[in-house]
């Protein structure tokens, strides 16, 4: 395909016949800006068991990236938030933590050499708190990364979330040695009572002196994470815990809408707040850190300019070729996404990490989601399109053939209602790119473009 083929109209109209209907999915669309947070596509709630399941060894020898992303899972924390739906479990006994630490070398010493054709560009460790571990067990995760999975820090950017409660001078000097660029730390709010609200027991001054530390340790990046609309927040106090999180001149600052869930702790309708002003929060939010130099890259993400003194490998913001080691974790390959079994409940969620820590191998991935086609171009589109960089229309070409708008028209519906653009610079590739405005309505767009089979299969899950 040449590349004028490329080359699509930047300012097509709708046809008349269309404007109707067209104008009824805006209004769709604004009506309900927070449909679900589409973090990685197809969602776990689309996850079925495989049958017959997969040989891991065959799905990773197909692998054709230049390097893969390496994710530890450690699914404890201290206390279990309100709003809490991830794979977590609220238990801090140091013999539980052991043990889930030796299944995890375990797994990781029969996946490695699967992925052995590839370094890792990325190694990010999650959670749950993974610095609730005590500092020797955490210095073991890095062991197993290095020295099992085969990670070279020197050419890796190292990720580790962490929170108030847990961040120690012992644990820090850990992460520091062992390479860390980026420690996230969840605040959510620095109002005592919107904390309580949530279910989340923590003192500002505890919050304050955590920050303290990590900025005298002086990581390559310090990223901050809040919410808006939680219960009984006003514009006032929701600007208040950002200038608090200014204060302290962090890299990164993520700022999440307040979602509740089913068998989450706080139920819907339990927020206090008479309206939803979840848009117009985010908008105060938004005026303010860009005001304070701070570039948004997402609905959620802003961020000032990061160098690195590493040399970094290359990696795919598609996040294919992600090795997922430990229970809850999720791992990607092209056209295979496999897991342990999902649960949000203490009582699922625990007999999930027993069933884990008990098995003997972990050669198969026997639940998961097979992605045809159509699955990996909506991937595709989707993990470019919800990022301020958007979709290169050459790159998804080399990839599927076609045009992103030829395979799918209905992103037209961006385009005309204002919401993305297509950005066409002298000497610079085509792109596909939201506008601040559909930024800000990226929830509903990750929603809207879910194709029904996907939807059908979450809506369909039953859990707990």
């Amino acid at each position: 395909m040449n590349s004028e083929s490329l080359q699509l109209p930047l300012h097509a109209l709708p046809p008349a016949e269309w404007t109707p209907a067209l104008q009824e999915w805006e209004q769709q669309m604004k009506s309900a800006p927070y449909r679900s947070y589409l973090y990685s596509y197809p969602h776990k709630t689309a996850y079925r068991e495989l049958d017959p399941p997969y040989d891991l060894q065959s799905l990773w020898e197909q692998e054709q990236l230049e390097s893969y992303f390496l994710y530890m899972h450690i699914p404890f924390c201290g206390a279990r938030c309100g709003f809490c739906n991830l794979f977590t479990l609220p238990d801090k006994r140091v013999d539980v933590h052991e043990q889930y630490v030796d299944a995890l070398e375990r797994q990781a010493k029969q996946w490695a050499p699967l992925v052995a054709r590839r370094p890792f560009s990325r190694f990010a460790i999650g959670g749950g708190t993974p610095t609730l571990l005590q500092p020797d067990q955490l210095n073991r995760l890095f062991d197993i990364a290095e020295n099992i999975m085969g990670l070279d820090p020197r050419h890796a950017s190292i990720s580790v979330e962490t929170s108030p409660d847990t961040v120690t001078p012992e644990r820090l000097e850990i992460l520091k040695r062992r390479g860390t660029d980026r420690v996230s730390m969840g605040i959510q709010s620095f109002v005592e009572s919107e904390s309580k609200a949530i279910y989340r027991p923590q003192k500002p001054e505890l919050v304050r002196e955590a920050l303290r530390m990590l900025v005298d340790y002086d990581f390559p990046l310090l990223n901050v994470d809040l919410i808006y609309g939680l219960p009984e927040q006003t514009i006032e106090t929701w600007l208040y815990s950002v200038e608090q999180a200014l204060s302290y001149d962090p890299g990164e600052i993520f700022i999440y809408p307040l979602y509740i869930r089913e068998n989450t702790i706080l139920k819907p309708g339990h927020t206090g707040l008479e309206k939803d002003i979840r848009l117009e929060l985010y908008h105060a939010a938004r005026t303010r850190l860009e005001a304070a130099g701070y570039t948004q890259y997402s609905m959620r993400r802003f961020a000032k300019p990061l160098s690195s003194s590493k040399s970094l490998l290359p990696y795919s913001c598609q996040e294919e070729g992600m090795a997922g080691l430990g229970c809850g974790a999720r791992s990607y390959t092209q056209n295979v996404h496999y897991a342990s079994h999902y649960g949000v409940s203490a009582a699922t969620t625990r007999s999930i990490i027993e069933d884990y820590v008990t098995a003997d191998r972990h050669d198969q991935a026997n639940y998961g989601f097979v992605l045809n086609l159509e699955e990996r171009q909506r991937r595709f589109i989707l993990k470019a399109i919800l990022h301020r960089e958007g979709l290169t229309i050459a790159d998804y070409v080399a990839r599927f053939g076609a045009s992103p708008l030829e395979h799918f028209p209905e992103l037209q519906n961006l385009i005309w209602t204002g919401m993305a653009e297509l950005i066409d610079n002298e000497d610079q590739p085509q792109v596909l790119q939201l506008t601040t405005e559909g930024l800000a309505y990226s929830d509903g767009i990750g929603d809207w473009f879910i194709s029904e089979d996907v939807y059908a299969l979450m809506e369909g899950y039953v859990g707990s």
